[in-house]
């Protein structure tokens, strides 16, 4: 099975996503599964994992009704506000649909991120790591060293990095990312999307041998079993096509790797992950 194991889908009527205006005219726009379908059928993917794009409880509703019409859609990466108690009566709301398959924090958007080592924050992850929910991190590479201390204290969580850390590729700076993320990566239950690199790259100069040190250093950490291909589209348009994101990592990965390995990040590491039936 081939998937692509991050991806958004966002209607701006809605009115969710205030970090998408005018200025930014290549996101302002709907996008929706029948503008997906063109790169399904190109690279024969079999599906995606839809990722929330806004902190609400309204958009995670609405991806998942959009789920519900889409055969493409395998899952639904929602949101939910572990600062709140409400969240477990959302997430129980949210679990009845089958293409709920679990939910992402957004450490990136927390003024101060030292927030999630509070007891009330660490208690909610400690709950759903005893009930082995996949949880996406978004996270900064300035966030990285909290990340950590985060993962000291729920050594359990199943958890997936998002965009592989957030580097400074645009600066083609590898710490304190490159250490940090080796210690994140002595959790086994934690896995790595190799996803969102271009945007953090010169969107108007970049070359496949900016990305490559970084992708090397990713596969070393996490090994073939604990890492998947996401595109991030339509959020990568900002840098670069659907084909160019998929090239950068076909380039990329060794030529020693069997089918296996290849089979793993293109699609079975998020079956697995997301317990994808």
């Amino acid at each position: 099975m081939r998937i692509d194991a991050h991806q958004h889908y966002w209607s701006m009527s809605r009115n969710d996503y205030g970090w998408i205006n005018k200025e930014s005219p290549i996101l302002y726009r709907d996008f929706l599964p029948q503008d997906y379908e063109i790169h399904l059928e190109k690279h024969n993917i079999d599906g995606s994992i839809v990722v929330q794009a806004a902190p609400t409880i309204e958009e995670s509703e609405y991806l998942l009704e959009l789920a519900n019409l889409s055969d493409s859609i395998l899952g639904v990466v929602g949101w939910l506000d572990l600062f709140t108690p409400s969240h477990k009566e959302h997430f129980d709301r949210f679990r009845k649909s089958k293409k709920f398959v679990g939910f992402r924090i957004m450490l990136q958007e927390m003024v101060d991120v030292s927030r999630v080592l509070e007891r009330p924050y660490l208690e909610a992850l400690k709950y759903y790591a005893t009930l082995d929910i996949p949880i996406d991190i978004l996270v900064q590479e300035n966030q990285l060293a909290v990340l950590n201390e985060l993962l000291k204290e729920v050594p359990d969580l199943r958890g997936v990095i998002n965009h592989i850390g957030k580097p400074r590729i645009k600066e083609h700076l590898f710490e304190p990312w490159e250490f940090l993320m080796g210690e994140i990566a002595k959790h086994p239950k934690i896995y790595c999307k190799i996803s969102g690199m271009v945007t953090e790259a010169d969107h108007d100069d970049w070359d496949v041998e900016h990305f490559k040190p970084y992708i090397e250093h990713i596969l070393r950490l996490f090994g073939p079993e604990r890492i998947m291909f996401g595109s991030d589209w339509p959020v990568c348009l900002l840098a670069a096509s659907y084909d160019d994101v998929l090239g950068i990592l076909n380039n990329t990965i060794p030529q020693s790797w069997v089918e296996e390995n290849r089979s793993g990040l293109f699609g079975e590491n998020a079956r697995k992950f997301y317990k994808l039936r």
